[in-house]
């Protein structure tokens, strides 16, 4: 499960400019559910993730590269479906973003989640539906969608690898 993989876990191409996405990423409370507390745009910053009887995480920010990149390091889960609670703590969570012709390109890995781990079909899931739906949505729009993949029945869908959108 701690071990590196090279795919990345979601890819967003967007007329924007780099900054412009980067931005976005930052504004975490805007594209990714439940509560979070903490600072996410400060490196050095700790901040926590909590869905209630589902998932919780404490991340510190690693990385903060304008318009290019942004890193969180997994200092502490739980997660309440794998037998394994603790399977995001030492994973990283990594933004690489890149300006292309056409604007933006934003790759998105969760480095550690392989497919080995026993939540990697329901996190890959939900990664893919926060980046290249909420996420995009704020780069898009100005506004996330953030609250669209909460609930049980999201969580039956991602454990069947199936998006809510």
């Amino acid at each position: 499960m701690r071990s590196d993989h090279e795919r990345p876990d979601a890819q967003l191409h967007r007329r924007a400019p780099p900054r412009e996405v980067y931005e976005a990423v930052l504004d975490v409370r805007a594209w990714w559910s439940g509560r979070i507390e903490g600072t996410t745009d400060v490196q050095g910053g700790e901040f926590t993730y909590e869905v209630p009887d589902i998932h919780w995480t404490k991340f510190r920010v690693t990385e903060l590269v304008p318009g290019e990149r942004v890193a969180w390091l997994t200092l502490d889960s739980w997660l309440s479906f794998p037998e394994d609670h603790q399977e995001w703590t030492g994973t990283t969570i990594r933004f690489d973003i890149r300006p292309t012709d056409g604007g933006t390109e934003l790759v998105f890995t969760h480095e550690g989640l392989t497919p080995a781990a026993e939540c990697y079909t329901v996190c890959h899931t939900a990664w893919g539906d926060y980046v290249t739906g909420s996420l995009r949505d704020l780069v898009l729009t100005g506004a996330g969608t953030p609250n669209a993949f909460e609930g049980p029945e999201v969580l039956a869908l991602a454990r069947e690898g199936r998006s809510a959108r």
